[in-house]
C-alpha cells in the first residue's frame, strides 16, 4: 500500500477524446487499488492557480468512460505567464502554496506539449508531478502515441470517405483541412486510410505546380475528381521560407524588445498564412480548370465519444500513473510503448515536438500507392 494519500488531477490545453476515460483510469486505480484520495482541479492551470477543485470519488468517476470532453474543464493558461489585469504573472509560487495548502502528495496533469512544459516547471519548483500525454496531433515526443489521436483519426478518415462521393459526383477537387499546425500525423494517417489522392503536411513544403500536376495526371488517366487532405500547418515552398525566417528571428532575438518584435512578426506571418487552404483551392482551379471546394473539419475532430482504441490507451496510461504515484516515481511522463508503458523524464519531453520523418513508413506507403505529397 502506498503512503501517498492525497492526489490532485487536472486536464489542460485543448479538449480531446478520452480525457474523461484517462481521469477514470487513474482515479479508479488510485482509489480502488491504493486507497488514495483524489481531487480534481477545475479548468486546468486556472483552477490550480485559483485553488478551485472538487473531490473525485467512485460516484464522480462512474459513467464517464464514453463521455467526450472533460468533466473538469480545461484552459490553455501557463503557470509562469498567468494572465491577470496587470499582465502576465509568474504563478509558480502560488501553485506551490496551493499544493501545500491542499496537502497534496502528487499532481497528475493531462495535456499536450504546453502542459508538459507547465508540468516540468512545477517539477523544477519541487512538486511531485506526473504528465499524461494527450493530443489529437500525436506530436508529443518520446511516446508511441497519445490519447485522442485514434478517435480524431477515425473522425477525419470518415470525413474523407464521405467527401469522395461529392468530389466524384460533381467532378471537383475537394480540399479537406485537418488539424495539425506543426505535425502532420493526423492528416497523413487519415489521408492514407481515407484514400486521399494528395496529402499535404507541415513537414513537406509543397508547390502548387506539383499538386496541379498530380491532379492533371489523374485527369489524363480518366479520373474526373481529386481529394486533397491538407494539414492546417501545411505551407507551400514560399510560405515555408517566410515562416522559417520568422521563427529564426524569434530564436535569435536577444533583448526583450527584440523578442517582442520578433514574436509579433511571427504572429503576423502566421495570420497571413491562415487561409492557405482557400488560397490553394483558387490556385488549383486556375491551374487545372476544375472546380475546387474546401471543407474545414475544425473542432468536430476533437469532440464526441472516444474510440475503443483511445479508451484502452487512456485506461492503460491512467492505471500506470497510479502505479507510479504508489511507487513514489515523479517528474515523468507516462509514455505508451508497444502494449506497455514507460516513465520518461519530463525534462526530456518538455519543449520537444514529434514530427513526421521524411522516411517514415507511412510516408513510404503513401508514395507506393501513388499518393501525391506535393513535393
Amino acid at each position: 500500500m502506498s503512503s501517498t494519500k492525497r492526489v490532485g488531477i487536472l486536464t489542460a490545453g485543448g479538449d480531446s477524446p478520452a480525457l474523461n476515460a484517462t481521469i477514470r483510469g487513474f482515479g479508479k486505480s488510485a482509489i480502488g487499488e491504493y486507497g488514495m484520495e483524489l481531487i480534481g482541479f477545475r479548468d486546468g492551470v486556472t483552477g490550480l492557480v485559483e485553488n478551485r477543485y472538487a473531490t473525485l470519488d467512485g460516484k464522480a468517476l462512474s459513467g464517464i468512460l464514453t463521455v467526450g470532453g472533460t468533466i473538469l474543464g480545461t484552459s490553455r493558461d501557463k503557470v509562469h505567464k498567468f494572465p491577470t489585469a496587470d499582465g502576465p504573472v509568474d504563478m509558480v509560487p502560488t501553485v506551490v502554496q496551493n499544493y501545500e495548502k491542499d496537502k497534496l502528495d502528487a499532481l497528475i496533469m493531462l495535456g499536450g506539449g504546453g502542459t508538459a512544459k507547465n508540468a516540468n516547471r512545477l517539477v523544477e519548483a519541487g512538486l511531485n508531478v506526473i504528465h499524461l500525454p494527450k493530443t489529437i496531433d500525436n506530436d508529443i515526443a518520446l511516446t508511441d502515441t497519445t490519447f485522442g489521436f485514434a478517435t480524431a483519426l477515425e473522425i477525419a478518415t470518415e470525413a474523407i470517405d464521405r467527401l469522395h462521393s461529392t468530389a466524384h459526383s460533381h467532378h471537383r477537387i475537394i480540399l479537406t483541412e485537418i488539424m495539425g499546425h506543426r505535425a502532420g500525423w493526423l492528416t497523413l494517417g487519415a489521408g492514407i486510410a481515407g484514400g486521399a489522392d494528395i496529402i499535404l503536411l507541415p513537414e513537406i513544403p509543397y508547390t502548387v505546380e506539383s499538386v496541379a500536376d498530380t491532379i492533371k495526371e489523374r485527369t489524363r488517366r480518366g479520373s474526373t475528381f481529386s481529394v486533397v487532405a491538407v494539414a492546417e500547418g501545411a505551407r507551400d515552398v514560399g510560405d515555408t521560407a517566410d515562416y522559417e525566417a520568422a521563427q529564426l528571428l524569434v530564436r535569435n532575438a536577444k533583448t526583450p524588445e527584440a523578442q517582442r518584435a520578433a514574436r509579433t512578426h511571427l504572429a503576423n506571418v502566421e495570420n497571413a498564412q491562415r487561409e492557405h487552404t482557400f488560397k490553394l483551392a483558387k490556385e488549383l482551379e486556375a491551374a487545372t480548370g476544375l472546380e475546387a471546394r474546401v471543407t474545414i473539419l475544425g473542432y468536430v475532430q476533437r469532440g464526441g465519444t472516444p474510440s475503443a482504441a483511445d479508451r484502452l490507451l487512456a485506461t492503460r496510461l491512467g492505471t500506470a500513473a497510479a502505479d507510479l504515484v504508489a511507487d513514489g516515481e515523479f517528474g515523468v511522463m507516462v509514455a505508451a510503448r508497444g502494449d506497455g508503458t514507460q516513465p520518461v523524464p519530463l525534462k526530456e519531453v518538455a519543449g520537444k515536438v514529434k514530427l513526421v520523418p521524411a522516411d517514415h513508413e507511412w510516408i513510404t506507403a503513401a508514395r507506393k500507392v501513388g499518393t501525391g505529397l506535393g513535393d
